[in-house]
């Protein structure tokens, strides 16, 4: 009987961790897709989800007063801008890195870079860690719309590798400048007031922790502070518990992809 039984709960438990693989063979897929059809190797581009997108648009709306119509018009700007897109991949296709990055033009999370900028105006972005440029062009791009309203601003890079950037040309380099050296030194020597600080630069937690230091007197009273590890470490939080700002994350769902997703750590001040 003790046989029978134990034969049955091997079954039982075989039919299990069948039905538990569900939540991965989907995954095994899209590896094995991605494995021959990307030239990707790291900072991975795809598209969001459109219920992602949505959850993206609310929880923005919840940090700045915005409607959500609005914010909503503004994702739509970007993920339609065909100019963009031909610019990006003619500059792909044209820079020696150009076997390391997808044909495709995919934004990923910084469609949230991108509505937030367009929503609150900045004058002032600073970005660390620029690697190809994408969000930096992205950035750029919302800035110039900004322009075209009557809202003018620039944005400044940093990355300690000075072929980083080189999407960043033409004229998305008019309302765009790239510092190269160690950021947290370009940081400190950084005179301007922040309206929008995002960190992607060395993601360790005691690096990044150090940026946020460093641009604590230099943000405005308004600004918003956008964590690219945020997904991963807990530096954005502990500094905004500590400064009594406001911070959610929002983690992505890529659409048809492999990778699991990162994020975006948002600090913003309290509405008191």
């Amino acid at each position: 009987m003790k046989k029978l039984i134990k034969k049955i709960l091997i079954i039982r438990r075989l039919l299990d961790f069948m039905n538990a693989t569900r939540y991965f063979n989907k995954k095994y897929f899209q590896i094995l897709k991605w494995t021959f059809s990307s030239r990707e190797d790291t900072n991975f581009t795809y598209d969001l989800t459109d219920k992602n997108n949505l959850e993206l648009l609310k929880i923005i709306e919840s940090c700045v007063e915005v409607p959500f119509e609005k914010l909503q018009k503004y994702l739509n700007e970007i993920l339609n801008d065909d100019q963009l897109k031909i610019y990006l991949k003619k500059k792909t296709e044209e820079s020696e890195f150009k076997s390391f990055a997808d044909r495709n033009i995919s934004f990923s999370r910084r469609v949230g870079w991108y509505v937030i900028v367009r929503s609150i105006k900045p004058k002032i972005i600073m970005e660390t860690g620029v690697d190809k440029g994408l969000g930096a062009v992205v950035l750029c791009s919302a800035i110039l719309k900004n322009k075209e309203e009557g809202f003018p601003g620039k944005y400044y890079g940093t990355d300690i590798n000075d072929q980083a950037g080189y999407l960043l040309d033409d004229k998305y380099k008019s309302v765009g400048k790239i510092i190269y050296g160690d950021s947290i030194i370009s940081l400190k020597n950084f005179e301007k007031t922040i309206d929008i600080f995002i960190n992607d630069s060395d993601h360790s937690g005691n690096y990044e922790y150090q940026e946020y230091l460093t641009i604590k007197n230099k943000l405005s009273t308004k600004a918003i502070i956008l964590g690219d590890n945020s997904h991963a470490t807990d530096k954005l939080l502990k500094f905004s518990i500590e400064n009594e700002r406001n911070f959610i994350l929002f983690r992505e769902e890529p659409k048809d992809h492999w990778y699991p997703g990162a994020g975006i750590g948002i600090s913003f001040p309290n509405k008191k």
